[in-house]
């Protein structure tokens, strides 16, 4: 079920509607704009005679409280366009007239001749026999009783343009959540201060894996060793899994003409997330990639084919950049730049199947490495009501049914939801749900017939005749960025011990063991751990033995190893595990057996 269409997204519209009746009755003259539900719960822009605080937020919630309790009938009432404005401009109604009618009418003009108008009533009677009435101008939908609204919160206050244009007035946005029960909301909560214990911006400080700078621009990361590192080890993890299914590797620049993105179509359907066009000395213009996939074409389209030559399958890790609003960055996790697993697959027509199979086979794979396991799977189908898409209806059909029937093979549920597709094809996305609970859009799948056809890419097939190859569109990461800044939440910056940017921290008590403890690290690095050389540092600061120890934990080194005056003469380390604590001494080939269980 769509959330849309969920009584949690009702539950949530309706707390909003009684944070803005509480508005009124404690804030006479508040101007309310919208208040809609989001992802998480609800917000309501308002305008307010005096400036709303934090600290003011307990008292609202607490009026909130004290309205749901009583039972409010919450009603549909539908109206002309005449009655609607006279109900909105109507002072003799508590909660609206003057008030709000700045916005509301404004809102009201918005909505298109022909459309239903309709308000929302709650309404209740004092002891004294006085009628208390809220109306707002919505289309809902909403729960039937302001009694069923029994756990929310009020969380946080921001500033908000109305209709989001900075040369427009700046309200003030109440967010909110609400749940059905107080133990979902009590969840929710708990998993909200376990989320600011796990923000990837912190852990990525704290733990030196990546920055930013100013001077070097908003949304731009710059990684340092242990992130690099990180890095370097799930490229080549993927690289291997590649390399074992049949794929090439290619290179391709950072920039390219304007023609090659005008020919794409993404000079017409993603112009607004490109990089202004750089003008050069020789009449030609560029961009900054924002995708690989029109250089890949250009690669498949520089000699002919035959049939026999495919599936042609090139996969490059790429750096691509998109101007997202500086609103919209969050860390690595929505970065201005960043680098795409990227691989693109020219298929035969009947390899489709097969062929997009292999790819849900590997990104499983790749998920499963990573201890992703919870996650499902979303099929994007076109808007029938948008004219953003390009190509033949044929071709998108025949694309959905190859995504269906490669799900349907593989006994991978999926939900279908239009409008999630990409302009020039639908695509297969996994949906993670991560340690607490959130939903993360992470890799993806697409099939394109449109794509080899603005490019005329060809094939000669059995009958010697030229084909067109269908193309399939993958990337199990997504990103590496937004994957590192997944991995790093979901385990609190503890990485396991494959992906450890330091897997093993060796800790000489005192200078004398320092120069046996440098002949271990060297040892050590000789020693393949999941097809990698072990990643070991030594830690010989003049520190105390505790303080060492205090500090590698906190960098959330998964093994240490202590060399004092007893190890050099037993030929023994002293082991400590960042999730067993003090393992006690012993020998190094047993620590190493441990170590590749």
């Amino acid at each position: 079920m769509r959330y849309e269409d969920s009584y949690l997204y009702r539950l949530r519209h309706s707390a909003a509607h009684l944070l803005a009746q509480a508005v009124t009755e404690l804030h006479p003259g508040a101007k309310l704009a919208i208040g809609p539900p989001v992802e998480n719960g609800f917000y309501y822009d308002i305008e307010f005679p005096t400036q709303l605080r934090e600290e003011d937020l307990p008292k609202l919630e607490a009026k909130m409280k004290e309205l749901a309790k009583l039972d409010q009938r919450i009603e549909r009432l539908e109206v002309s366009r005449e009655e609607a404005r006279a109900l909105i401009v109507d002072e003799a109604i508590p909660g609206m007239g003057a008030a709000v009618a700045d916005y509301k009418l404004q809102l009201l003009e918005g909505i298109p001749e022909g459309e239903t108008l309709s308000f929302y009533n709650q309404q209740r009677t004092d002891r004294e026999g006085t009628l208390h009435r809220f109306l707002d101008l919505c289309r809902g939908p909403h729960v039937d009783s302001t009694k069923e609204i029994k756990a929310f919160k009020l969380m946080t206050l921001a500033g908000a343009y109305w209709r989001g244009d900075v040369k427009n007035k700046q309200l003030t946005r109440i967010y909110g959540t609400a749940f059905e029960t107080k133990e979902e909301l009590e969840l929710h909560l708990h998993n909200l201060e376990e989320a600011k214990k796990r923000d990837h911006r912190i852990l990525g400080k704290e733990l030196g894996l990546f920055m930013f700078s100013a001077r070097v621009g908003t949304g731009l990361p710059l990684w340092l060793p242990k992130g690099a590192t990180l890095r370097q080890v799930m490229t080549d993890f993927l690289q291997r899994e590649q390399v074992k299914r049949g794929y090439d590797p290619v290179v391709t620049p950072a920039i390219g003409s304007t023609q090659l993105f005008i020919k794409s179509g993404h000079m017409a359907n993603y112009r607004e997330k490109m990089y202004p066009i750089m003008e050069s000395g020789d009449d030609e213009a560029y961009v900054l990639k924002p995708m690989n996939c029109p250089f890949h074409m250009e690669i498949y389209a520089s000699q002919m084919r035959s049939y026999r030559d495919l599936p042609v399958r090139y996969a490059e890790f790429g750096n691509v950049h998109r101007y997202e609003q500086s609103g919209e960055v969050t860390g690595i996790l929505r970065a201005r730049g960043f680098t795409q697993d990227d691989a693109h697959l020219f298929v035969r027509p009947d390899q489709l199947l097969d062929e997009f199979i292999g790819v849900v086979d590997l990104m499983q794979c790749v998920l499963k490495k990573l201890g992703l396991t919870n996650f499902r799977a979303r099929v994007g189908t076109k808007d029938p009501s948008s004219d953003k898409y390009v190509g033949h209806d044929d071709n998108w059909t025949a694309a959905q049914e190859a995504i269906e029937a490669a799900c349907q093979k593989l006994g991978l549920p999926y939900e279908v939801s239009a409008g999630d597709a990409a302009f020039y094809g639908p695509k297969l996305d996994l949906i993670i749900k991560d340690a607490l609970g959130r939903d993360w859009q992470m890799g993806t799948v697409q099939v394109d017939y449109n794509l080899p056809e603005r490019f005329e890419l060809e094939y000669i097939g059995e009958d010697s005749k030229p084909h067109r190859p269908v193309m399939i569109h993958r990337a199990p990461f997504g990103s590496l960025e937004r994957m590192i800044g997944l991995l790093t939440e979901q385990y609190a910056g503890a990485f396991p011990t494959w992906l450890a940017p330091v897997q093993i921290a060796i800790l000489p008590i005192a200078d004398r063991h320092n120069e046996a403890a440098e002949g271990l690290a060297r040892q050590l690095r000789d020693t393949v751990f999941d097809d990698r050389p072990l990643r070991v540092s030594v830690d010989d600061r003049r520190e105390t033995l505790g303080k060492k120890i205090r500090e590698n934990q906190l960098q959330k080194v998964p093994y240490m190893l202590i060399l004092g005056d007893k190890d050099l003469e037993e030929g023994t380390v002293g082991v400590r595990s960042r999730e067993d604590g003090d393992l006690g001494a012993m020998a190094l080939a047993t620590f190493l057996e441990r170590l590749s269980v």
